[in-house]
């Protein structure tokens, strides 16, 4: 799997807990919006809306909430639709949309890098790349770690690598290595510094 570059997005593996539950909610994405959301994509609240949107930049500026899960919603004929992903443009009867997605800090994801990481990368805060990449047909995030994003304490990452995902066919220092992170960069609760 490592060898190969096959990016599923952001996937969650673990909360410290025992629970690592979607977040549900309702009116969660604007009617009509015209970008599709793909699920394991990274989301933030939108600053004017109060609702969720797939984050587009990969600085260390850009903070983010969490992975999105998927949504459901009543079209215009009165069926109700669920979906991984949210298509874009798509409209629904006011007040039937919700949206799922993760958004506890504590939240460990998987992600695939877009190269090789060592172990000494544990602690190390990297970027998003391919952030809005994925397919509509399997409704699929393909967003990677930037294997060659790493930042330093004076400008955080977008997440911080605390694992090896422990797969048999996943090592480090494989060409496409799949990493557990964690959100480094939350839009509530602060950016976390960088370990010395």
């Amino acid at each position: 799997m490592s060898a190969t570059s096959a990016p599923f997005g952001l996937r969650p593996a673990f909360h410290p807990s025992g629970l690592d539950r979607a977040k549900a909610l309702a009116g969660g994405i604007t009617s009509g919006y015209s970008t599709a959301i793909l699920k394991g994509q990274p989301v933030a609240y939108s600053a004017s809306a109060g609702v969720i949107v797939p984050i587009t930049a990969n600085s260390t500026q850009a903070t983010w909430s969490g992975a999105f899960a998927g949504v459901e919603w009543t079209d215009s004929t009165g069926r109700r639709r669920v979906s991984n992903y949210w298509p874009a443009n798509t409209a629904y009867i006011a007040g039937s949309c919700v949206a799922y997605f993760y958004n506890d800090q504590n939240i460990v994801y998987e992600i695939q890098a877009d190269g090789s990481m060592a172990q000494t990368t544990i602690g190390n805060e990297y970027l998003f790349t391919n952030v809005t990449a994925g397919s509509t047909t399997t409704g699929l995030s393909q967003a990677t770690l930037g294997a060659s994003t790493a930042v330093g304490n004076a400008q955080p990452g977008q997440m911080r690598v605390v694992d090896l995902a422990p797969y048999v066919d996943n090592a480090w220092g494989d060409s496409y290595t799949v990493v557990r992170v964690v959100n480094s960069a939350s839009q509530f609760f602060g950016t976390v510094n960088a370990i010395a």
